[in-house]
């Protein structure tokens, strides 16, 4: 969630709109990249459509969707693969032990727009 949040553009009043949004933003990307993009949002599954690319609920409350990616990492062959974007510092901190790197919300958010 800290990818969409990290732009102030009233996110907060439609949360799945932007979470939508966010996927789409993110399918496209990889359709351009030919990046594997996958995505974890914390909360209960919702119909976000059909996107080309795999999003993982973790309800639990918060930080589920946090603990999601570090198992995700920690069953990953080869974690040093892959990139987390992420702004927030203990995910950060985790990720990187797993030695995945990461890369800041807002330079992301910046880079899909």
């Amino acid at each position: 969630m800290n990818v969409i949040g990290s732009r102030p553009d009233g996110w907060w009043r439609d949360r799945r709109g932007a979470m939508r949004s966010l996927v789409s933003s993110l399918a496209a990307y990889a359709q351009a990249t030919g990046d594997e993009v996958t995505v974890f949002f914390d909360g209960r599954p919702f119909d976000v459509g059909e996107p080309p690319i795999p999003i993982h609920f973790a309800p639990g409350g918060p930080n589920a969707a946090d603990d999601e990616i570090v198992r995700f990492l920690a069953t990953d062959p080869e974690p040093q693969s892959l990139t987390v974007v992420t702004s927030d510092a203990t995910l950060a901190d985790r990720v990187r032990a797993h030695g995945a790197e990461v890369i800041p919300a807002g330079g992301f958010r910046r880079e899909l727009d």
